[in-house]
């Protein structure tokens, strides 16, 4: 009897006080991506069909089911709309133990809200697999990408103080 696959998704979404265009970058500069995501090393093509590939330090502690976390997640921009959205398709998470988890969808859109100078920020992770790695997997990404996005907004929100110091202090 076959193991069924099942799809499993999670979806966040954030308010930022940024425009969609400052919400983007932060998705692919190499400085942004270590400061709100935490990467050590980011190689990120920001159009139709380029590279996104990321890592993260190996966690001293082990997940029952997953082992270390961090490792590297890598897909390929299938859909890239400036300070709107993209769309990652092939994503695989390389943990450091153990065989990797994909293949996986990963959309990210940016809205403008209220007066445009904030973004709803919405990123949807998906896939489709089967076993207890790809279910504990999908069931720690909610509480992941919920940390990753309010990290994003704390981020986002000290770097603009941050500009807005360093201006006026040279005026």
């Amino acid at each position: 009897m076959a193991i069924e696959a099942k799809v499993l998704d999670v979806t966040c979404t954030q308010l930022i006080q940024a425009p969609p265009a400052r919400v983007m970058q932060a998705f692919f500069a190499d400085a942004d991506l270590k400061g709100w995501w935490q990467v050590t090393r980011a190689f990120t093509v920001p159009r139709t069909l380029g590279m996104y590939a990321i890592e993260w330090e190996s966690t001293d502690f082990k997940d029952d089911v997953l082992g270390r976390l961090g490792g590297a997640l890598h897909g390929t921009v299938i859909d890239f709309r400036a300070n709107a959205s993209f769309f990652l398709a092939e994503v695989y998470w390389q943990p450091p133990d153990g065989d990797p988890i994909g293949p996986m969808a990963l959309e990210v859109q940016c809205r403008p809200h209220g007066n445009g100078r904030q973004t709803m920020l919405t990123v949807k992770q998906s896939g489709e697999g089967e076993g207890p790695r790809f279910a504990r997997y999908f069931s720690i990404m909610n509480r992941g990408w919920e940390g990753a996005l309010s990290e994003m907004k704390a981020y986002i929100d000290r770097e603009i103080e941050r500009t807005k110091v360093a201006r006026e202090s040279r005026t």
